[in-house]
């Protein structure tokens, strides 16, 4: 009587065996150790996913699904047939981009929300990347729905830049005390950076006309393109971008060592000189596509930088004020 051969156990892979042995609390207390990774990668998501959008809308595959949240009647994911386009695979994939920056922004939700230390203002902004998530995925559902209405598209772009903002704000804040904000600077360069903020918006709006205008303003499809001149736009865009630019190099001047901004502008100063870097990389990507003829590579490039701008001017923004309880830090504000 022959014996049977031994059974051989195989190894399950250790990203497995690790899952299997983590329970949920484990995997909760986990996030919550690593709050600043959490927030870091939550903003690299929101910008991630405006370069995904602008791919959509570059290589004209708004429409590469047809349907919403499906991607054709029947299937989430996109049909194989001989006659198909990338088209369908850009698009499906810019959707896995959402499903990504859910996931991000529910673990962004949970670690600040269950910081029972924070106060309630601090914990209520971690539900803003996820409610900007959520309200994005619905305008998109009702882009397809729509066939892609110009406005809508470049109100798309306009509220991911807004989560960019949001999202940095959230980390910056996750650094700091719960104490009442108290100016760094004096009273004429923080009002400069309110400044900066408001030309960054007219930037960024007309930027999204500009695009709308131009020869990639979304499926080759549909006759939607904005009834502008392009070219008139793109210089109104330069003209403005200029003027960030002025305005960002009196906020520099008066932030310098001994300037009029005072002892405390150390931290604005250095924000500012990157946001510098970040504006004259921007600049000239903007000039160059344009005497290229806009290829794809360079205008989703441009839309990153939009997004980096974004967070820069934030950044110098919120480096204009602290919540620390130190009263000698602050400026006053007469």
């Amino acid at each position: 009587m022959s014996t049977p051969p031994p059974t051989v156990e195989v190894s399950a892979p250790w990203w497995r065996r690790t899952l299997e042995r983590m329970r949920w609390y484990d995997l909760l207390a986990w996030l919550r150790r690593r709050t600043h990774a959490v927030l870091v990668t939550n903003l690299v998501l929101q910008i991630a996913i405006i370069g995904t959008g602008g791919a959509v809308r570059l290589t004209a595959s708004g429409l590469g699904c047809s349907s919403w949240p499906q991607c054709e009647p029947g299937t989430f994911v996109p049909e194989v047939h001989d006659q198909m386009t990338y088209h369908p695979f850009v698009e499906f994939g810019n959707r896995l981009m959402t499903f990504v920056l859910t996931a991000g922004a529910v673990a962004v939700a949970y670690v600040v929300w269950s910081d029972r230390s924070r106060g309630l203002a601090y914990r209520r902004l971690g539900w803003l990347p996820l409610g900007g998530v959520l309200g994005q995925a619905v305008l998109g559902g009702i882009l397809v729905i729509k066939q892609l209405p110009p406005i809508l598209v470049s109100l798309h772009f306009l509220v991911s830049s807004a989560l960019v903002a949001g999202s940095l704000l959230l980390l910056h804040r996750s650094q700091e005390t719960d104490d009442r904000p108290r100016p760094l600077v004096d009273p004429a360069t923080r009002q400069l950076t309110h400044v900066l903020g408001g030309v960054l918006g007219v930037v960024l709006v007309l930027g999204t006309l500009t695009t709308g205008a131009g020869p990639h303003s979304g499926d080759d499809e549909v006759g939607y393109r904005l009834a502008v001149d392009p070219l008139l736009m793109a210089r109104i865009h330069a003209a403005w971008v200029w003027l960030f630019a002025l305005v960002l190099l009196v906020v520099l001047w008066r932030t310098r060592r001994g300037g009029p901004a005072g002892a405390s502008a150390a931290a604005m100063h250095r924000a500012a000189v990157v946001l510098l870097v970040i504006t004259l990389a921007q600049g000239a990507i903007g000039y160059v596509q344009t005497a290229t003829g806009l290829p794809i590579a360079l205008v989703n490039l441009h839309l990153i930088g939009a997004a980096l701008l974004t967070a820069g001017t934030t950044r110098v923004w919120l480096c204009g004020r602290t919540r620390t309880a130190d009263l000698a830090v602050a400026v006053p504000a007469a």
